[in-house]
């Protein structure tokens, strides 16, 4: 059934939130007081944002999501524009070194995000629109390929390595789904490489997490630090955890502990189980927009909602595997859980996209 599909997609997406909103008061609690005397300072802004985002959400379900397609193009160049924008002196808010943000008052808003869904809805757009032609070079991969490119570019300018991975995974696992040759893809990936290669090690602080990541205990103080609290985290949490609100990492021992590293508390707090439990709800809402993906009727839906969960599910296990020291670090929030700001949002906007989409399946 059409509706059981959606209610479970929405509901584990609910789920998820829910356990957000009381990890983020759990995790941030101490360190919101410490900083602005007032411990319920990040869940108020987060709570905020659930709101925009819900009203986000329910616009993106009740609107025809083929009107996407048809603002595919200009969404994708309004998005190069704020990237080229936050990257402007006095514009641009300037992070620890990195300049990703606009700042409204008490918002903060990521162009990366909206350049992440655009590049998204035009690549479904392309693959639907071109059928067989995306087997050519010129004219099934060259173009968004350029795309990818200008917006890949500017997102490392910011700089912002997690995200432009990120997308350009998606984009190439949509791509190849939709059937470019594979060995376009392969090509462009080897050629990649020594590309990737200079902007890891070239970069003091990239490959400093490389080789914390290899062996954290090399520098237990500096770049292996938070690798290793994470893992403190995780361990202490046992079978069961130390219980809700317990959690001695968060005391200023974790950096990040509301946003990358929130996962690591929910195992220090919540245990084992709790860990799993989040597994869990990230396999049932992936399996669920799978089912929405292979019952969509029409290519463009189809692609989209590959797209979309693709990245969820991509930003999901990233942020697992960071926090459990099986990946380097990287600036990904987890889904519907961190405090993310404009991340958040854009995650909830495309459960509302993909709930949308489901309407248009008929399912087993």
């Amino acid at each position: 059934m059409v509706r059981n599909i959606r209610i479970s997609l929405f509901s584990v997406t609910v789920i998820l939130m829910c356990l957000g909103v009381v990890m983020i008061y759990s995790s941030s609690s101490i360190y919101a007081w410490e900083r602005y005397k007032d411990g319920f300072f990040f869940l108020k802004r987060h709570l905020i944002f659930m709101l925009i985002g819900g009203a986000l959400t329910f616009f993106f379900m009740s609107i025809d999501y083929h009107k996407l397609k048809q603002i595919s193009r200009p969404l994708l160049v309004i998005s190069l524009i704020l990237l080229l924008l936050v990257l402007v002196p006095g514009i641009g808010r300037e992070v620890s070194g990195a300049r990703r943000w606009f700042r409204f008052k008490f918002i903060s808003f990521q162009p990366s995000e909206l350049a992440t869904l655009a590049i998204i809805i035009y690549v479904a757009d392309f693959i639907s629109r071109k059928g067989n032609l995306i087997k050519s070079f010129f004219k099934g991969f060259l173009p968004p390929m350029l795309a990818l490119g200008l917006c890949a570019g500017l997102v490392i300018l910011q700089p912002d390595l997690g995200s432009t991975l990120a997308i350009g995974v998606v984009v190439l696992a949509m791509l190849f789904v939709g059937g470019v040759r594979p060995a376009y893809i392969l090509s462009l990936i080897l050629c990649s490489l020594p590309v990737l290669y200079l902007l890891i090690f070239n970069v003091p602080y990239r490959r400093a997490r490389i080789l914390a990541f290899l062996n954290p205990w090399l520098d237990p103080q500096g770049s292996g630090f938070q690798i290793i609290q994470s893992q403190v985290a995780l361990g202490s949490g046992g079978l069961f955890g130390v219980g809700l609100g317990h959690s001695k990492q968060k005391l200023f021992y974790l950096p990040a502990a509301h946003t990358d590293f929130i996962f690591s508390i929910i195992g220090e707090e919540l245990g084992l189980l709790g860990t799993i439990a989040v597994i869990v709800l990230f396999i049932i809402f992936i399996q669920q927009g799978i089912r929405v993906v292979k019952n969509t009727p029409d290519k463009f839906g189809y692609f989209l909602a590959f797209g979309l969960v693709t990245m969820i599910a991509f930003k999901a296990a990233v942020n697992i595997g960071v926090s459990s020291g099986v990946l380097p670090t990287k600036g990904l929030p987890l889904p519907f859980i961190s405090y993310g700001g404009s991340s958040f949002i854009f995650d909830m906007i495309c459960v509302g996209i993909l709930v949308n989409i489901a309407r248009t399946g008929e399912y087993p």
